[in-house]
Formats: C-alpha cells, sequence, structure tokens
C-alpha cells in the first residue's frame, strides 16, 4: 500500500508539469494498492481547475468512480493527529493535505509515500518509523 499526496496525482494529469513524464510512468508502473486521502482530491481539484482548466478537473474526477485508487476518509483520529502535524512542522507550513497524507500512512503503517513534495516529507518523522520512504 503507497498513500499518494497531491503532487503526483497533479503532475499525472497535466502534461505540462515537470514531473508528468516521472509521475505517469511510476503510475503505470505500479503494482502497490493506491490509497488517497480525500482532502487530496479537494486539492487536486483545486490546482487542476487553476492550472489546466475544467476539463482536466472533470476527467480526474471521472476517473475515480471505480475503487482504484481507493479514496480514504479521515477518522476523528486522522484529524487530531493533523493538528498535531501542522503544529509540529508550523516551520515547514505542512498544512493539512500534507499533514493528512502522514495521519493515513501512519494509520496504515505504511512505508512509501508518493509525492514530489521531498522538501516537507523527508522532514517529517513519522510515528511508525524514522522516515518513510518516498517516490517517484
Amino acid at each position: 500500500m503507497i498513500v499518494v499526496d497531491t503532487g503526483p496525482l497533479v503532475a499525472a494529469a497535466d502534461r505540462d508539469d515537470a514531473h508528468h513524464e516521472s509521475c505517469t510512468a511510476w503510475f503505470d508502473a505500479c503494482d502497490d494498492e493506491i490509497v488517497v486521502p480525500a482532502p487530496v482530491i479537494v486539492e487536486v481539484c483545486w490546482l487542476l481547475a487553476r492550472r489546466v482548466g475544467p476539463d482536466a478537473e472533470s476527467e480526474f474526477l471521472a476517473r475515480l468512480s471505480g475503487n482504484d485508487p481507493r479514496i480514504e476518509a479521515l477518522s476523528g483520529v486522522d484529524y487530531h493527529r493533523a493538528s498535531e502535524l501542522v503544529a509540529t512542522y508550523a516551520d515547514l507550513d505542512l498544512g493539512f493535505v500534507d499533514a493528512s497524507v502522514v495521519a493515513l500512512a501512519e494509520r496504515f503503517k505504511v512505508e512509501t509515500v508518493a509525492t514530489i513534495n521531498h522538501r516537507d516529507f523527508r522532514v517529517v518523522r513519522p510515528s511508525h518509523r524514522d522516515s518513510f520512504t518516498l517516490v517517484p
């Protein structure tokens, strides 16, 4: 299982994104279950609508109609943990969406996070391990 952050999803949908090729190739080759925190979906939609247009946002949403990727809602415990992470990493300006990625990864004891935000995710120390393995 891999928890996915906003960046790879936006890059895969936006052909003009600098990470488009690497993210598309990674998604195509990934054999693990992909889990996306529900808050990530909102951020992806906002960014796609702003950068690419409503057609890209609509196409992205249409791809979510099945169970791949798995969209995971946050629990009360996850919101509490996200609050702790936002406060702990305030100097990074971690933010709620990134904190939700960490909280879900912790809940599922996931080692790997798909993100292009290596700056923040290399600093964050999850509760279940020393660090995350970051892809792509």
